[in-house]
């Protein structure tokens, strides 16, 4: 953690050459949506789905037409709290130990925290359930969270459902009333009453409209009509109840007087997951085409941006940490990918696509996989050009939809992007590698849960007879309990555990779901293990439980 500890360790000293232009700094509230796409806003164009309270953000600030995010959801997450691409951070995928952040990365939270505000997060996190990597050990002074990727994944906490969800309040488990938005938009809310005394970062992250597709039907009748499938209408749905949310916040901040005291952002985390209306773009959700990597991005703060500016330059994930630092008066990052967007959305009359601003090359990528793979669902993106996994050329001022490969007529274009590109993927697949953080044992958090979304291995997976390990690290040596959980079984068979050098074989009984053993365990790094063999068939548990004694 050798990079966090120096950067940090400055902040102080830069805090002091800080601009102050405000007797305080503005509060950010940031909101990002899971799984809704660029059409899913009637201000882009929907004509069956209306959403004035977002759209009121654009129209009352900025409204970026042509911003982009990663094309699947932890990548978009990682690069939005660091400013960084996600490679660099260790996160190259959704799952199997491929979504945990680095504990040493330097987040918005943190940055935040050091310049004197209070930060809380609200529904999603996606980069680490377990400690180090939990959004309380990230900057996160108030977290309300579900694990893993959504509410009815395998990490999730039995018990729950998109309606009275299980979740974790600032690391313990607790059962909350009510539709999991309309309660993280309370929690939120809660938060902003708390600390209405100083500047706060509110991180308003909903798992809506991603699967599986669960709201009031009331939401979803409306939509229920010939030219409307059921699951789109459920996902209109969700973002109809969304946007009543955003309203209520808008409201909230209108109640308290500090709507011109606060920036507010709303975006979304990747294109739509199946197909709907997505402004006549190409591709879903996981693509790199435009439609998976295009998305959303408004922003409103009456005091410092200009109203009812529409800003076509390109701009990403990687740009809001800066941009939000830069806003707030703090002092920039450092070892970041992103630019400070504010040339483009002060409040001077100037018009945006009169003032200079350098055209730049932004780069996305996704697959599964522990590495990535140069060139593999990749593209590299100028304000004119697209270049899609090294051969496709688009020309997207006058192809918006991706229709037409050019790569004949522009080969010194193409030849430039690709070198573009491998410099690019050389540098961030250098700054770590990919091997992934460990999960600690017998830190702050005890017991240790772990779950199918973070163990590794060829056939780690979500279904049945899925089987993997998990990499932690044991801070001291002692006797540990560890409790595996599954089934119910169906016949009787025998379960394999071993930690590190400590192993232990237990009897499996017809019908029993839980399973306890004690192990004398060393310190230093190692991995679990747990695998149940039942008439001849292996697989692995649903949940770990480790807790020193």
């Amino acid at each position: 953690m050798v990079r966090r500890r120096e950067f940090l360790g400055s902040m102080a000293a830069l805090a002091s050459q800080a601009p102050e232009t405000r007797k305080r700094r503005p509060n950010v509230l940031l909101i990002i949506s899971d799984d809704q796409g660029f059409g899913d806003l009637s201000i882009h164009g929907n004509l069956l789905l209306k959403t004035p309270n977002i759209d009121r953000i654009g129209r009352e600030g900025v409204h970026f037409t042509q911003f982009h995010a990663s094309p699947v959801c932890s990548p978009t997450r990682a690069s939005l709290m660091t400013g960084r691409y996600n490679y660099r951070t260790g996160v190259v995928d959704t799952y199997l130990g491929r979504s945990m952040m680095y504990p040493d990365e330097v987040t918005m939270p943190e940055l935040l925290s050091k310049a004197g505000y209070r930060t809380g997060i609200f529904g999603k996190w996606h980069l680490g359930d377990n400690y180090p990597l939990r959004p309380i050990d990230q900057g996160f002074q108030t977290a309300l969270v579900h694990r893993g990727g959504g509410i009815g994944q395998p990490s999730d906490i039995p018990g729950g459902s998109y309606f009275d969800p299980m979740l974790l309040e600032n690391g313990r488990v607790v059962k909350k009333q009510g539709y999991c938005t309309d309660v993280f938009f309370d929690s939120a809310m809660e938060f902003i009453d708390k600390n209405l005394e100083s500047p706060w970062f509110a991180y308003v992250a909903p798992n809506a409209p991603h699967d599986p597709l669960q709201v009031d039907d009331r939401y979803v009748h409306p939509f229920r009509r010939p030219d409307i499938d059921e699951r789109t209408a459920k996902v209109y749905g969700m973002v109809r109840n969304l946007d009543e949310n955003v309203g209520r916040m808008l409201a909230k901040l209108d109640e308290r007087q500090i709507a011109k005291d606060t920036v507010v952002l709303f975006m979304t985390d990747n294109g739509p997951q199946r197909q709907r209306y997505n402004a006549g773009m190409r591709g879903l959700k996981g693509s790199v085409y435009q439609g998976g990597i295009r998305v959303p991005l408004l922003m409103r703060w009456s005091e410092g941006l200009a109203a009812g500016r529409v800003v076509d330059r390109i701009a990403a994930h990687i740009d809001l940490l800066p941009t939000i630092l830069n806003l707030c008066g703090a002092p920039p990052a450092a070892n970041i990918d992103g630019k400070s967007l504010y040339p483009l959305i002060n409040n001077s009359p100037v018009r945006i696509n009169q003032d200079p601003w350098p055209d730049r090359s932004l780069f996305f990528q996704w697959h599964r996989g522990d590495e990535p793979v140069a060139w593999r669902n990749a593209a590299v993106r100028t304000q004119r050009w697209k270049l899609v996994n090294s051969t496709e050329l688009y020309d997207l001022e006058a192809d918006p939809g991706e229709a037409n490969d050019v790569a004949g007529k522009y080969p010194q274009v193409v030849a430039r992007m690709r070198r573009d590109y491998d410099r690019w993927f050389n540098d961030v697949c250098s700054t770590r590698g990919f091997a992934p953080p460990r999960i600690v044992l017998d830190g702050p958090e005890n017991p240790v849960t772990l779950t199918r979304q973070d163990w590794r291995g060829p056939k780690a997976g979500w279904a049945p007879d899925s089987l993997g390990h998990w990499e932690v690290s044991v801070e001291r040596a002692g006797k540990y309990e560890v409790v595996v959980k599954g089934g119910p079984l169906d016949a009787d068979g025998s379960l394999s555990l071993s930690i590190g050098q400590a192993s232990a074989i237990l009897p499996l009984k017809k019908g029993e779901t839980e399973w306890k053993a004690h192990l004398s365990l060393g310190n230093g790094p190692m991995e679990v293990m747990a695998k149940l063999e039942v008439s001849g068939e292996e697989f692995g548990p649903t949940f770990v439980d480790i807790r020193r004694l």
